[in-house]
């Protein structure tokens, strides 16, 4: 009876896990899901092998704390960062522990009698990044110890070196994850995605590759023709010039006339001389074109 109860406790034990572990499956890895929503909203950037190149781009993200410290991408290893209680620093110890490790697999040499801290120091030529500069993110992950998130961030060139190198983000509490929403935030503290609007006009070494696609497909099917000039309308045709106006104190020709009475001298100073003369006696017929005038006494005395 007493080994029967024994086999029905260790029995509801087992059923008690599978049914944890179930439930668990189906809410989803705390942890887990907090990775699947920093990679939601972080595009990553690949890099290659060698840590001296971008494979393909992702999202350039912008620093907002001070101390993010990254080796050359020559280093064997990255410079390990933590971000704790709001602030941002390098992590000696494990640059020293990674170091060490290096040291044991015949990858840094000590050398002259060196410490394990000198050969970190010395083994990996590093650079300070500063709120407001921009880098790429290759990686994020669950701490093998299940203590955090590692973020691994990768730069551009500077002075044609690039550098790499990892971020922690501890868990309040190591026996716990906290929610995934907290984690995100704590996250967003230290970096954010670049807004889109402001991928133009970056400077120097903030965020240059993310136009590497663009540039290869410049490279591969040559730049963009530019854009045809459009044609200038063609010129209206000048108006006609109008003539200038008569004087205004021109004067109109007064029309001629000629009457009965007139003298011989009136009527050829007003009409010239006739086309013929004719003399009768005590009358004369001065003939134009389209009159005849007959005078009498040297008077014009009929009109035809």
């Amino acid at each position: 009876m007493t080994q029967l109860r024994k086999i029905s406790k260790v029995g509801l034990c087992v059923v008690t896990i599978l049914c944890a572990v179930r439930v668990r499956a189906q809410v989803g890895d705390p942890a887990t899901l907090i990775k699947e929503k920093l990679v939601a909203q972080i595009k990553l950037t690949k890099a290659t092998d060698a840590h001296d190149d971008i494979v393909t781009a992702g999202d350039v993200v912008v620093l907002h704390k001070d101390g993010l410290m990254m080796c050359s991408s020559a280093s064997s290893y990255a410079y390990s960062n933590t971000y704790e209680n709001g602030v941002l620093s390098g992590n000696l110890n494990n640059r020293t522990k990674d170091a060490a490790k290096n040291f044991l697999r015949g990858k840094l040499p000590f050398g002259g009698g060196g410490s394990a801290t000198d050969a970190a120091n010395n083994g990996c030529p590093s650079r300070k990044f500063v709120t407001g500069e921009k880098f790429w993110v290759t990686d994020i992950e669950i701490a093998k110890d299940n203590s955090g998130i590692i973020v691994s961030t990768f730069s551009d060139p500077y002075n044609n070196v690039r550098y790499y190198g990892e971020i922690k983000f501890p868990f309040p509490n190591k026996h716990s994850v906290p929610p995934a929403d907290d984690e995100v935030k704590a996250v967003q503290e230290v970096f954010t995605v670049q807004p889109a609007d402001s991928n133009n006009g970056d400077n120097g070494n903030s965020g240059s590759g993310q136009n590497q696609a663009q540039n290869q497909n410049q490279v591969q099917n040559g730049p963009a023709p530019a854009p045809a000039a459009t044609p200038a309308a063609p010129a209206a045709p000048m108006a006609p010039i109008a003539p200038p106006p008569p004087p205004s104190d021109q004067a109109a020709a007064p029309p001629k006339t000629i009457s009965v009475g007139q003298t011989r001298d009136t009527v050829i100073a007003t009409w010239g001389q006739p086309t013929k003369d004719i003399k009768l006696s005590s009358k004369e017929i001065l003939v134009y074109p389209d009159m005849k005038v007959t005078l009498v006494s040297g008077k014009v005395s009929d009109v035809q």
